[in-house]
């Protein structure tokens, strides 16, 4: 995403190009105004002055009008758009100039603006606009690059730390995993609950090893995966955690990162009481819009116990949405509830 206009490098850094280009494009222009038939350094120098402030004159102006394009269009997607309503109103300024000081020079030297005149000076005042506009787009384009290229490489970075992690710790979830299938052959045929509960476990943990690698998961999985994790802390909390899911079934194969509604439920449970007096109240439903999955939940902080949250869960979650360039996750507390706002991804 490119920088805002009044902050994009251009021009943050373009105080050489004034200095430096601005007179030497002021020279360029005198060329074919017969630059070499000058005669005296005087003349020259009265001949650049001259063609030094017209210069300038396109210079900030052309600037100035790139900015208020750039504002307006500033996405790599909009940059045809861009240029053309450049070289549409740069034109246009141009020839308004032009034809404004041709008529005014003519009227001092008792003449009158002959067509040719006007094309050979119209043709020469575009060249400086031409120029400052190629300078700032060209320069722009390397700076989108250079972020782009940079952004690639952060990408690069994180990928291969997280397949190096998950190396780490794939010992251990596939060593729960395959112990809990055999507890779950050694309990007794007879004892449906504590089956039921190892096979909720083992199914927790299978999720978990096939969606980690993944970058989004559709929505249904996300919450048949939720359903069960929360099953599990139903057998201790009982009547103390309340679940209530408003999902249509029209937005369950839209896409969310993978275990990111699990980590807020999981937030949920560890940071707040769940109590026969104050039992613990979750809701999960979409926006209005459909685009959007609100997490809610009571808030009621537990006073001792657990430490203070760290905030690292969010901060993880948020950072995985920044890489999917997905819409910014919202969160907010309000009337005793504490509530996440996940994009909804489309499928892909």
């Amino acid at each position: 995403m490119p920088l805002p206009a009044d902050r994009s490098p251009v021009f943050m850094n373009d105080r050489w190009f004034l200095l430096i280009g601005i007179p030497l494009l002021a020279v360029l222009v005198l060329l074919p105004r017969g630059l070499l038939r000058v005669q005296s350094v005087p003349e020259f120098l009265g001949a650049w002055a001259v063609s030094l402030s017209i210069t300038t004159t396109f210079w900030l102006t052309g600037r100035a009008l790139w900015r208020l394009m750039f504002r307006r269009f500033p996405h790599v997607g909009q940059t045809a758009r861009r240029l053309w309503s450049l070289a549409l109103v740069n034109t246009l300024i141009t020839a308004l100039v032009t034809l404004g000081i041709g008529l005014l020079a003519a009227q001092v030297q008792g003449g009158r603006l002959t067509l040719v005149a006007f094309l050979f000076e119209f043709s020469l005042n575009m060249l400086p606009t031409i120029v400052i506009q190629l300078i700032y787009e060209s320069w722009n384009l390397f700076q989108q690059w250079e972020q782009n290229v940079r952004r690639a490489e952060q990408l690069q970075t994180a990928g291969v730390q997280s397949q190096l992690e998950a190396l780490q710790n794939q010992l251990d979830p596939h060593f729960l995993f395959n112990s809990l299938n055999t507890l779950s052959a050694l309990i007794e045929p007879g004892n449906e609950p504590a089956q039921q509960f190892v096979e909720q476990l083992a199914d927790v943990y299978r999720y978990v090893l096939l969606a980690h690698d993944k970058p989004t998961v559709p929505l249904h999985e996300e919450l048949e995966f939720v359903d069960t994790y929360l099953a599990l802390h139903k057998a201790r909390f009982r009547d103390n955690l309340r679940v209530r899911q408003e999902v249509p079934a029209a937005l369950l194969t839209r896409h969310v990162a993978p275990l990111s509604v699990q980590l807020l439920v999981e937030n949920a449970l560890k940071h707040n009481v769940a109590s026969r007096e104050h039992p613990l109240a979750l809701h999960i439903q979409t926006d209005e819009a459909g685009t959007s999955l609100l997490v809610e939940n009571t808030l009621r902080p537990r006073t001792a116990g657990l430490a203070h949250g760290t905030g690292t869960g969010l901060r993880n979650v948020r950072h995985r949405y920044e890489l999917l360039q997905a819409a910014p996750v919202e969160v907010s507390t309000e009337n005793g509830r504490f509530r996440v706002r996940l994009p909804l991804l489309p499928a892909v």
